[in-house]
């Protein structure tokens, strides 16, 4: 499913750009949308994919680190862009964000361990709540680059916060609400009917987001310091 949205995010892409290849590359383009930059408000949708890790920190040095592996996952929001003055725009994009993470133990913290102590896959849904400053350079043509930064807070749905059991039963749980900021760039491009602004933007973690297991000399989290998310985003957004 995954593989085949993405598709349908490049044939759309790519047959925008052909189409108006000439009113953004020709030496004389056909300036689209000129006004609409102007606007005070407007809204869009985002759809994308993203790549989630942990940054570990521990609180004694340790000889092999816990390994993360990542996998791809799903992104679908909205857009509320409020114009602040000529190139500064304040954006409020609220979306669901789908994302896997599998860490990897190293066997010398357990004394006899087996696959299920080494091995903790890590589920999460956010419902994340940007809001970003937009900065904008000057239009040429038809293309308008730009960057983002800002704060953002993440609901995350499968925290198993709540859960009595922890890592002795197979319970790998992180807090519900976490804390990030935000910085990325993009390309807003103007055709005839709508703006096509791909991004790319990276989410760090801000706050611990780790619960610890009940036994304090537990294997899986005694040692952690702090673990923090880390994303890499990419947005396709349309207004």
């Amino acid at each position: 499913m995954k593989k085949i949205i993405v598709l349908i995010l490049l044939t759309i892409a790519i047959k925008g750009s052909a189409q108006n290849s000439k009113s953004i590359f020709s030496k004389d383009p056909i300036i689209n949308l000129e006004n609409w930059q102007k606007k005070k408000i407007y809204f869009g949708f985002f759809l994308g994919f993203n790549s989630y890790d942990f940054k570990i920190d521990y609180n004694k040095v340790v000889t092999d680190d816990i390994q993360t592996d990542n996998t791809f996952g799903f992104n679908v929001g909205l857009v509320t862009n409020v114009r602040l003055m000529e190139y500064l725009d304040l954006r409020f994009e609220p979306g669901l964000y789908y994302a896997n993470r599998t860490l990897h133990y190293p066997p010398n913290l357990f004394n006899s361990p087996s696959t299920s102590d080494l091995i903790r896959d890590i589920n999460s849904t956010y419902i994340n709540f940007p809001l970003l400053l937009k900065f904008s350079a000057l239009r040429t043509g038809n293309v308008r680059p730009y960057l983002l930064g800002g704060v953002s807070a993440n609901l995350n749905l499968s925290s198993n916060a709540k859960s009595l059991d922890d890592n002795l039963e197979e319970r790998f749980r992180v807090k519900t609400w976490t804390t990030n900021y935000e910085l990325g760039i993009g390309i807003d491009i103007f055709s005839e009917y709508f703006i096509f602004s791909p991004s790319i933007r990276g989410q760090f973690g801000i706050s611990d987001e780790l619960i610890r297991d009940k036994d304090p000399n537990s294997p899986w989290t005694s040692n952690i310091d702090s673990m923090k998310s880390r994303g890499f985003l990419v947005n396709f957004t349309f207004h």
